[in-house]
């Protein structure tokens, strides 16, 4: 195997490091993170305690795991527009906006999932 293409324990330690420095950063400087990961936090479990079977399960876990992973994408993609183009541009707009729906989308995911899987046992 070319050394190039290795990854050994050191460089997946190292990348392990970086995505704990992404998650701090995410949680220290990005309010609607913290918002999502709290509701993740509460959804997650019950997902894992309401759902019947590992489909059902891993649907009501997966929505609220997108929604920070997008949100996580869509504050890298506002950091970046900011430090290039800090004065408003059209296109630098477009991209944080959507950025935003793509959250957004997944936000609705959430709900729909949880109201197809659960909704039936509540109300029907």
């Amino acid at each position: 195997m070319a050394a190039e293409g290795f990854r050994g324990p050191k460089q997946l330690w190292n990348a392990f490091l970086w995505s704990m420095k992404g998650l701090r950063a995410g949680w220290r400087h990005e309010a609607s993170f913290r918002l999502e990961a709290c509701l993740a936090v509460v959804l997650i479990p019950l997902g894992l305690w309401l759902g019947q079977g590992g489909l059902e399960k891993f649907a009501l876990i997966l929505a609220p795991a997108l929604v920070l992973s997008a949100e996580l994408l869509n504050s890298a993609i506002e950091a970046v527009v900011d430090k290039v183009s800090p004065e408003f541009h059209e296109l630098a707009g477009r991209a944080k906006d959507m950025g935003s729906a793509a959250v957004f989308i997944l936000l609705l995911l959430v709900v729909a999932s949880w109201a197809l899987i659960l909704g039936p046992r509540l109300f029907g």
